[in-house]
């Protein structure tokens, strides 16, 4: 029997000490073989800390550390400094919080746990922050536009005859609506198919050429608005000598929405796992195969997404409309001639008037745009939102009865085996 199962053996029967791990180290360069101490018997194992969990201690630490700040700074504004103004006033509170948060998290936790809920405060009061700077925003703009929103004409009718000092009764904003439409219609026409297959050629293929396009591309993305319109205005109205007209300012906003679409995509095709394409490829189907059948649509969802960020990207532009389109207050249906206008400018020019009325139609047309590109973006994640291999019920059915017609076609024909 070995040296290292006597040990075990008469460890417990003979109460023989076994040796740290220090000692056992050294019985080893002695050419002894010992084994480690083992721990005390009897201890409870240490439970395992949820950091997630929000327990009744924190709440107290949290509403103890609120109230300390407040008091801290309602002392500096009042009485020891001459400190004024609300903004200085919430950025000391929040300070002096952060402050006080950490010192009597510090008396219970440990160093790393001490991180956890700072950051977590930090983290926590940034989505705050951001939640109520959108809501307000939300809040202010129907709040400012509600007594025209409330008009059926607002909806029905352009400002043709409508004039600075006419009521809300009188003149809306169809025009507008059916020229965001018809732009953004243009755009998505140009832009979905450059930039799905730009995306395609920065993935599938490699080189220098996918290279420079890419840093062309990420150039493009912090191009300025104004640049767009004045190379458009410059190209296609002065020097080729088109007129001003929805198609131009289509394409000036083409020029903003195409690279975001092309940085999306690129990331969303990264994305998609490369055992699909292996598969796709050792089962014989050749490259375009394998990205028309097995990329794209793994990454459809994905590829929606920055579609969805491209017209919120053109949807909102005002200053290349402006330069390539012009403003009008009739209707104009035909984008290739004669101006045209978008919801963005209609505002832009609304609220610039001095009359209350025309300020109160321009809010109302930056609510209704809200609105517009929430319906959009609703129908585009209702078309191209469902995850990968997860069929509709139409396509299910579809699928079924494709399975039922093959089934009994073999029944039928027991040696067939092609389809």
């Amino acid at each position: 029997m070995s040296t290292q199962e006597d040990l075990h053996r008469a460890a417990p029967h003979q109460g023989a000490h076994i040796p740290s791990i220090e000692t056992a180290g050294q019985h080893h360069s002695a050419g002894l073989t010992v084994l480690p101490q083992k721990p005390a018997e009897g201890l409870p194992p240490q439970e395992r800390r949820v950091t997630r969990q929000f327990t009744r201690s924190d709440v107290l630490a949290l509403a103890g550390s609120a109230a300390s700040a407040m008091a801290i700074t309602m002392l500096l504004f009042g009485t020891l400094t001459p400190l004024e103004g609300q903004p200085g006033f919430f950025v000391v509170f929040f300070l002096v919080f952060i402050v006080v948060y950490t010192v009597m998290v510090s008396l219970t936790e440990n160093r790393p746990a001490v991180i956890d809920r700072v950051m977590t405060v930090l983290l926590a009061s940034a989505g705050v922050v951001a939640m109520i700077a959108l809501a307000s925003v939300i809040i202010f703009t129907f709040a400012k536009g509600w007594s025209a929103l409330w008009h059926i004409n607002f909806y029905t009718q352009d400002m043709s005859r409508a004039g600075p000092l006419d009521p809300l009764t009188v003149g809306g904003i169809t025009h507008a609506i059916v020229g965001t439409l018809i732009m953004i219609t243009i755009s998505l026409l140009i832009t979905v198919p450059l930039g799905l297959a730009c995306a395609v050629f920065l993935n599938e293929t490699g080189g220098k050429a996918a290279s420079i396009v890419r840093t062309v591309v990420t150039a493009m993305t912090a191009l300025p608005s104004i640049l767009a319109g004045l190379f458009i205005f410059a190209t296609w109205i002065l020097i080729l000598g088109f007129e001003r007209s929805g198609l131009a300012a289509a394409i000036a906003m083409s020029i903003m929405m195409l690279p975001i679409i092309i940085r999306s995509a690129d990331v969303v095709l990264r994305l998609v796992p490369g055992n699909l394409r292996e598969a796709s490829s050792a089962l014989g189907a050749p490259h375009w195969r394998t990205v028309w059948h097995v990329v794209l649509p793994t990454a459809r969802s994905g590829l929606t997404t920055a579609v969805i960020l491209g017209v919120a990207r053109g949807i909102g532009e005002t200053a290349p409309v402006l330069l390539t389109a012009g403003f009008t207050s009739t209707m104009n249906v035909n984008p290739l001639k004669n101006p045209m206008v978008s919801l963005p400018l209609a505002a832009f020019e609304f609220v610039r008037s001095p009359q209350p009325a025309l300020i109160a139609r321009g809010f109302a047309t930056a609510a209704f745009l809200m609105l517009m590109v929430l319906v959009l973006f609703s129908l585009a994640r209702m078309i191209g939102g469902r995850p990968a291999g997860r069929l509709s019920k139409r396509q299910a059915k579809r699928a079924a009865a494709h399975s039922r017609k093959d089934l009994q076609r073999f029944e039928a024909r027991p040696g067939e085996v092609s389809a």
